[in-house]
C-alpha cells in the first residue's frame, strides 16, 4: 500500500501532539493556559504563580509560592565569562536576539544537568543576560539582580538600575503572562523536538530563541511601535491609515495566522495597558491615539479586505504596553523570549515524560531516474 503522502504546507492543520498546557480556539478567539481563560489569569498572577502553574498542572499555596519564588531568585546571576559575551556581543553591534542566542547558550555553565533544574535557571537567568546586554550596549555598567524582588520587578530594575514602580510591574507581568504559553508555535515546536532526540534542556532554549529570532514569528511589536509614533505625530489616523492601504502596505499589529477573531491577548493586554496609563502621569493622549487607530483599522481593513478577518492581535498592545513601561524598543522580541522561555521549558518537560523521537516525513518531488555523467563529460 503506498504511504500517505497528502501535504500540509507549515504543519498548518497537523496535530503533532498533545499538551495540558495551553488550548487555543482560533475561531472563537479564546486561549486557555494551565485550564484558566487567560483574562482570568493574566492580570491576577504573578509570573511565578503562572510558572508554577504550568510546571505543576496547578497553582502554588502561599507557603509554594515563597519558596518557588527564593528558589528561582537564587538562581538569576551569571558568571564573569557569560558576562564577557554579552560584553562583546554589545560592543560588535550585535542585535538584542543575537546577544541572548549567545548567553542563553553559556548561560549553565557548570550546571548540573537535572531536566526541572535547569527548566528554572533558564526562567531564571533570560532576564539577567538581556539586562547585561542591554546595559552594556548602552555603555552602563551591568546591573547585579536583587533576590527581594519578585521576577518582573527584578527585570525592570536590572535594565534602569532603579526600582520600578507598581503600575510598570503589573502592566509588564500581565504581558509576560499573556505571552507566557500558545500552543505548538514555532519556537516551541522548536524546543519539544529538540528535547525529542534526549537532547538537553539548555539546548531546546537556545533553538527556541533562534526560532522566535525570525521576524514572522517574534519580531512584530517594534514595526507596531513605528507605526503608531508615526500616526501619533501626524496628527491624523484616519488619512495616515487610508494612505497606507490605498498603497497596498501591511498594517502592523492586525491578523494573525490562527486567530479569526480578536486575538484575546490583545483584550488582555489592553486592558492592562489601559490600566497602565490611567495610572501614569503621562501618555494619556498616546493611549487614546492607540485606541483611535485600532477602531478606525478594524472599520478599514473590514472596507479594504472584507473577505478576510484581519482583527487586532498581540503585537498591537504588546508595543503600547512596552514602550508605556520603558521598555527600549530594541528589547521587545527578547522580552517576548523573558515571557516564552516559561512556556519552552514546560513544554520541554512534558515532551520528556512520555517521550517520542519527532520525526515527520516530506513528500519528494525532485527526479527520480538521473544517470550519472564522469566530470570531464558533463
Amino acid at each position: 500500500m503506498a504511504e500517505d503522502q497528502h501535504y500540509y504546507p507549515g504543519l498548518e492543520g497537523v496535530v503533532a501532539g498533545e499538551t495540558r498546557l495551553s488550548y487555543i480556539d482560533g475561531e472563537a478567539g479564546e486561549l486557555v493556559i494551565g485550564g484558566y481563560p487567560l483574562a482570568e489569569l493574566a492580570g491576577n498572577a504573578t509570573y511565578e504563580e503562572t510558572l508554577f502553574l504550568l510546571y505543576e498542572d496547578r497553582l502554588p499555596d502561599a507557603d509554594e509560592l515563597e519558596a518557588f519564588r527564593d528558589d528561582l531568585a537564587g538562581r538569576r546571576t551569571v558568571d564573569g565569562a557569560v558576562l564577557d559575551v554579552l560584553r562583546e556581543a554589545a560592543e560588535t553591534g550585535c542585535d538584542a536576539m543575537e546577544a541572548l542566542r549567545m548567553g542563553a547558550a553559556a548561560a549553565d555553565i557548570g550546571g548540573d544537568g537535572d531536566d526541572r533544574e535547569t527548566a528554572k535557571r533558564m526562567v531564571a537567568v533570560l532576564p539577567t543576560v538581556v539586562a547585561a546586554y542591554h546595559r552594556f550596549a548602552e555603555g552602563e555598567a551591568f546591573v547585579e539582580p536583587r533576590a527581594d524582588l519578585r521576577h518582573t520587578a527584578n527585570y525592570l530594575y536590572m535594565l534602569t538600575g532603579t526600582e520600578p514602580d507598581e503600575a510598570a510591574v503589573r502592566g509588564v507581568e500581565t504581558y509576560l503572562n499573556t505571552v507566557i504559553d500558545h500552543g505548538f508555535n514555532a519556537s516551541t515546536f522548536t524546543a519539544r523536538t529538540i528535547v525529542s532526540t534526549e537532547s538537553d534542556i539548555v539546548s531546546a532554549v537556545t533553538g527556541a530563541v533562534g526560532a522566535l529570532k525570525g521576524p514572522l514569528h517574534g519580531g512584530a511589536p517594534g514595526p507596531v511601535l513605528d507605526m503608531l509614533l508615526d500616526i501619533d505625530a501626524s496628527g491624523d489616523v484616519e488619512r495616515w491609515l487610508r494612505e497606507r492601504l490605498e498603497s497596498g502596505e501591511r498594517l502592523m499589529g492586525f491578523g494573525h495566522r490562527v486567530y479569526r477573531a480578536r486575538d484575546p491577548r490583545a483584550a488582555v493586554l489592553s486592558t492592562a495597558a489601559r490600566e497602565f496609563f490611567d495610572a501614569s502621569d503621562e501618555g494619556q493622549a498616546f493611549f487614546e491615539t492607540v485606541r483611535s487607530v485600532e477602531d478606525t483599522a478594524v472599520s478599514l481593513l473590514e472596507e479594504y479586505e472584507p473577505d478576510r478577518a484581519l482583527e487586532t492581535n498581540v503585537e498591537f498592545y504588546t508595543a503600547t504596553l512596552l514602550y508605556g513601561a520603558g521598555v527600549p524598543r530594541g528589547l521587545f522580541s527578547a522580552s517576548f523570549a523573558v515571557a516564552r522561555v516559561g512556556g519552552w521549558t514546560a513544554h520541554a518537560l512534558e515532551q520528556l515524560e512520555d517521550n517520542r523521537l519527532i520525526r515527520p516525513r516530506s513528500r519528494y518531488v525532485g527526479e527520480r531516474r538521473r544517470e550519472w555523467t564522469p566530470a570531464d563529460a558533463r
